[in-house]
């Protein structure tokens, strides 16, 4: 069996770990390893940088990155890599993510970052999972069975509503 590489979920403070617990909970649930780190782009920036460059070396496959406000850690991250960023925004201060958005996604040529939902750390975990299921088809099969456990779960509550809602007629 192959095992998938880690993903390396870096915060820019401890104050984002109640919303990136959730990447944490899905990568473990496909049990794929994982490492949590708080560096910031501003206040440790030769730590961020080291840990980026040596990631690969390291056996990181992906790295996901939370970081509110302004800040932009994950394209701190991307410009010291070349594995896939994946950025997390985070809702709050005084543009209440809308800030964290913009300076995630908006990425010059060459140094991409992929960039989820504000506060989408679940998500962030299935796109890096989904990346590292390319060359891990245990992987890729237990995503697919994920998929098809969900689309059930959606046909039962069909199911329920519709039953219900008959009742009513």
């Amino acid at each position: 069996m192959t095992q998938s590489k880690k993903v390396g979920i870096i915060m820019g403070s401890d104050s984002d770990w109640p919303v990136m617990k959730a990447a944490a909970a899905q990568l473990k649930s496909w049990q794929i390893p994982c490492e949590v780190h708080i560096m910031s782009a501003h206040r440790t920036p030769g730590e961020a940088a080291a840990f980026a460059k040596s990631a690969s070396e390291n056996g990181f496959g992906v790295l996901i990155a939370a970081a509110g406000m302004a800040a932009h850690l994950a394209g701190a991250l991307a410009a010291q890599t070349t594995l896939p960023v994946i950025g997390v925004p985070l809702k709050g201060g005084a543009a209440d993510g809308l800030d964290a958005l913009l300076s995630t996604v908006q990425m010059p040529s060459g140094i991409p970052v992929a960039t989820v939902a504000l506060n989408g750390a679940k998500n962030a975990a299935v796109l890096a999972a989904q990346i590292l299921a390319l060359s891990d088809p245990a992987l890729a099969q237990r995503l697919a069975d994920d998929r098809c456990a969900m689309a059930d779960a959606v046909r039962q509550k069909d199911a329920a509503v519709y039953a219900e809602a008959e009742a009513m007629r």
